[in-house]
């Protein structure tokens, strides 16, 4: 993301950004609510009569201004629609008529609010910080299944999903079977080549249960050298082989813990949130009375400048309740301030998944509070 203008006084103002990579419309995403004016190019088809009555269609593009009533991302194609009505003169569009914008890359979008919180804010700096990258990418795989992905600062992709039937192994006939396994092992070096860029990635994890990983990794040297994959022998180092329970996306937590792995990434912001979320785990399990989770649990610890570290998820960020954008906001500013740490996860990322399952928001506390019995609640409000 490129930060081309900032004016913000007094809370109120207006950014203008420039979206440069797939990724940045998420964080575009997370910036957006319902009630801020958006301005920027589109395409609108226009209809006029000329004075021999004929109607001429044709599409044009103008530049719109439109109060946001409904937002929409794509997750697979990175893709941003915001809806809402025109608030200026436009001699194309009435005023007071819809209109959708689709956000795109490299060309630059007007955001203005008329209050600026701390999490919006700080989102835009890490957003056009050209650092924050995707440095890690993952193959999560076993015998017939795997499952490529780029692991971002703010989501887990899947950019590739390999499913093959492999013939089973017979006693004396293992000619198939062999060849099924390296045509599935072609496959993942196919979707590698295309989908890591080996320039920006740190780390590729190579995981799996059982011995299919190191396999894989042995073939994949091994043809690499034959065809000439220079990609892949220059870049060997990057590989580390990982145990995971099966080929599925949701192993990618358990691959993100492994001291191999920690050793490798300990800079990278996706292995930061899934050691604190394994923090909390640990926590309550042993010390439960320095582990809250819920809103007004982790409200009465931050009230009480408890809280050591914030796990809070961004989908909380866009609720289209206001007071309670305004509640979360409030509990992270209070946080920082009492030299708390705060982490924001991604809703699409595999930690930020399972936070949302505990409510959206935990924190592990500097001492313990009692959990009173009065207190308990679901705390979905």
């Amino acid at each position: 993301m490129k930060l081309v203008s900032k004016y913000i006084d007094k809370g109120a103002g207006s950014v203008t950004l420039i979206a440069e990579e797939a990724e940045d419309m998420w964080h575009a995403y997370n910036i957006v609510t319902v009630g801020d004016t958006l301005r920027s190019t589109t395409i609108r088809k226009v209809t006029t009569e000329s004075a021999t009555g004929s109607v001429n269609a044709s599409k044009v593009r103008t530049t719109l201004t439109i109060k946001v009533e409904t937002i929409d991302f794509d997750t697979q194609a990175c893709v941003l629609r915001v809806k809402g009505r025109n608030v200026c003169e436009n001699q194309y569009v009435k005023l007071g008529a819809y209109h959708t914008l689709d956000l795109e890359l490299n060309r630059p979008f007007t955001l203005a609010k008329h209050e600026w919180d701390s999490v919006s804010l700080q989102r835009i700096e890490e957003a056009c910080d050209p650092t924050q990258n995707a440095d890690l990418a993952a193959v999560i795989m076993q015998e017939g299944i795997a499952h490529v992905c780029l692991v971002t600062n703010s989501m887990t992709l899947v950019r590739a999903k390999i499913e093959t039937n492999i013939p089973r192994k017979r006693k004396g006939l293992c000619e198939q079977h062999t060849k099924g396994l390296h045509r599935f092992y072609d496959q993942i070096i196919q979707a590698v080549l295309r989908h890591v860029n080996f320039d920006v990635v740190k780390c590729i994890l190579i995981a799996s249960p059982g011995f299919v990983k190191d396999q894989f990794a042995e073939y994949m040297l091994n043809q690499a050298v034959k065809q000439d994959l220079k990609v892949l022998t220059e870049n060997r180092s990057k590989f580390v082989l990982v145990h995971a329970s099966s080929g599925f996306k949701h192993s990618l937590k358990e691959v993100l813990n492994d001291p191999a792995v920690t050793a490798r990434l300990s800079d990278t912001k996706a292995l930061g949130e899934v050691k604190a979320l394994d923090d909390f785990y640990q926590m309550l399990q042993n010390d439960p009375d320095r582990a809250f989770y819920g809103v007004r649990h982790c409200e009465k610890a931050a009230d009480l400048q408890a809280i050591e570290t914030l796990l809070v998820s961004d989908e909380l960020f866009r609720s289209q309740d206001v007071q309670q954008r305004k509640r979360y906001v409030r509990m992270v500013d209070s946080v920082q301030e009492n030299g708390g740490t705060v982490k924001i996860f991604s809703s699409l990322h595999v930690s930020g998944e399972q936070l949302g399952q505990l409510s959206g928001v935990a924190a592990i506390l500097r001492f313990p509070i009692p959990d009173n019995d009065e207190d308990d609640e679901s705390d979905q409000d």
